[in-house]
């Protein structure tokens, strides 16, 4: 008998791990097969990871992958974001973006989000109209980070800069000017990723 043959429940198990979007937790997958407790899920995880059929990722939070299959995560999006001139805007959740982490070399976390740029204030850093910009909220930005930034309360998509002490943000495009903030300068986030979609 073959000792890595899948049980029907394991079976199971692993297909619904498998069409999620990104892992599903031990409570989750519970809650899905309407178990007792998280250790009859553990069981069947261990049991695929014994198997070779899920990968075990050691430090996060939904550690098992199908084996083989990229990690992906959901990152909110809360709304856009100009790259251009600054601009007074409220931001509003738009849903969720998928993020191939290990692709792109980040880890999101709860501070994770992703803003939809307009404008072309950016192109220097090669940041068009139209692409998501993942940003981790709560970094302290260095010369040359871009950043989601309120200046004088109005939002946008700018490098920050420092010059003798004191911040300042510019565009990556000549014909902006830079936007020294008259009395405030609030960083909402500091890009740590970029996707384009396909068009």
């Amino acid at each position: 008998m073959n000792s890595n043959r899948l049980t029907h429940r394991q079976q199971q198990v692993l297909e619904f791990i498998q069409s999620q979007p990104y892992p599903p937790s031990l409570r989750e997958i519970a809650r899905h097969f309407r178990f007792r407790s998280m250790t009859a899920a553990l069981d069947h995880v261990r049991a695929l990871r014994r198997k070779g059929r899920l990968e075990h990722r050691p430090g996060q939070a939904r550690a098992h992958i199908a084996a083989g299959r990229k990690p992906v995560m959901s990152v909110p999006i809360y709304g856009s974001i100009p790259a251009g001139f600054a601009d007074n805007q409220q931001q509003e959740n738009r849903g969720c973006i998928s993020v191939d982490f290990d692709t792109l070399g980040i880890r999101p976390t709860a501070r994770t989000f992703a803003l939809q740029v307009r404008g072309d204030s950016m192109i220097g850093k090669h940041i068009v109209p139209g692409d998501y910009v993942i940003f981790e909220h709560g970094l302290t930005p260095n010369d040359g980070d871009v950043v989601a930034a309120l200046i004088d309360n109005e939002s946008t998509l700018k490098t920050f800069i420092t010059e003798r002490g004191k911040p300042y943000l510019r565009a990556e495009n000549p014909k902006y000017p830079k936007l020294v903030p008259a009395a405030e300068l609030v960083i909402q986030g500091v890009m740590i990723g970029l996707i384009r979609k396909r068009k």
